[in-house]
């Protein structure tokens, strides 16, 4: 079976030796606890890059010439949650080795637990972006520390954590956020400098966490848990533009997207964004 390459660039910008970007697609959902199906968001999200255009009118570049290595999926159902997470911090840390920038497409959050232990390891400066509806800072969740719903709570005991877009959370939560470092949307929504506190609390390397939830339902309907309110597309872009060019990002991941065969526009979104965050990145 021939080999796919991301958004079917052609080969010499998809080879491992020639990439500047490394794409790990990590098709996991076991922990999920209402809707599942987010195994199977890395291959819609591959699915829709073919129907992409690969320049990009805001920054006139084409990012794909950088090179994009589409790396061996991780993770199947029948892996306990602790060896996916295991598999995503040595897959990742052997491509952080290589020099490549790294990325990731789930699957459900818990893999980015893995995947930030790995940075951390890399980088001592370091914090985390996550953007969400949901805090996810459960020590444990139905007896399982690395339920979708713990993904940031070992990071939170780590890194300086700047969430952003918060509108969902349990009472037992709060004695875990970083309360200076949060942004609930109904504050933004209400706040016309949030963009730059967020920033300033930022360190200079930075891995972005990107929840797919934390867009309106209304434009990514396609999640586990589409929450009521919640940003739109030129929103968060401006915000992270600003990002990109106030902070050394390190790489990012893209959770929870939960493809549905009667709507594919949050597949589509999904694939624009990362490419949009590519194209930040190199510009």
């Amino acid at each position: 079976m021939k080999k796919k390459t991301f958004a079917g660039i052609p080969k010499k910008y998809a080879t491992l030796e020639k990439s500047q970007i490394v794409l790990i697609p990590v098709p996991y959902d076991s922990t999920e606890t209402w809707k599942k199906g987010s195994n199977r968001g890395p291959e819609a999200f591959l699915s829709a890059s073919e129907h992409m255009e690969l320049y990009d009118i805001e920054t006139d570049s084409e990012v794909y010439k950088k090179g994009i290595f589409l790396a061996a999926p991780i993770g199947n159902t029948s892996l306990s949650s602790n060896k996916m997470i295991e598999k995503v911090y040595h897959t990742t840390k052997k491509y952080l080795l290589k020099e490549k920038f790294v990325t990731l497409i789930g699957g459900e959050h818990s893999i980015s637990i893995g995947s930030i232990r790995a940075f951390g390891e890399k980088y001592t400066d370091m914090s985390i972006l996550h953007m969400d509806a949901h805090t996810d800072l459960r020590p444990k969740y139905n007896g399982n520390p690395y339920n979708h719903a713990c993904s940031m709570f070992e990071a939170s005991k780590k890194y300086p954590l700047i969430q952003i877009g918060i509108r969902s959370m349990d009472v037992l939560e709060k004695k875990y956020i970083q309360n200076e470092n949060i942004f609930y949307f109904h504050k933004i929504y209400q706040n016309d400098s949030w963009m730059k506190e967020a920033i300033q609390r930022l360190s200079q390397n930075v891995f972005i966490s990107i929840d797919i939830d934390v867009f309106d339902p209304s434009i990514a309907p396609s999640t586990g848990t589409p929450e009521p309110g919640g940003f739109f597309w030129y929103e968060i872009l401006k915000f992270f533009r600003m990002v990109f060019e106030n902070k050394k990002i390190i790489g990012f991941d893209i959770v929870e997207l939960l493809p549905n065969k009667k709507d594919y526009s949050t597949d589509f979104l999904s694939v624009k964004l990362y490419y949009k965050l590519l194209s930040y990145k190199y510009y």
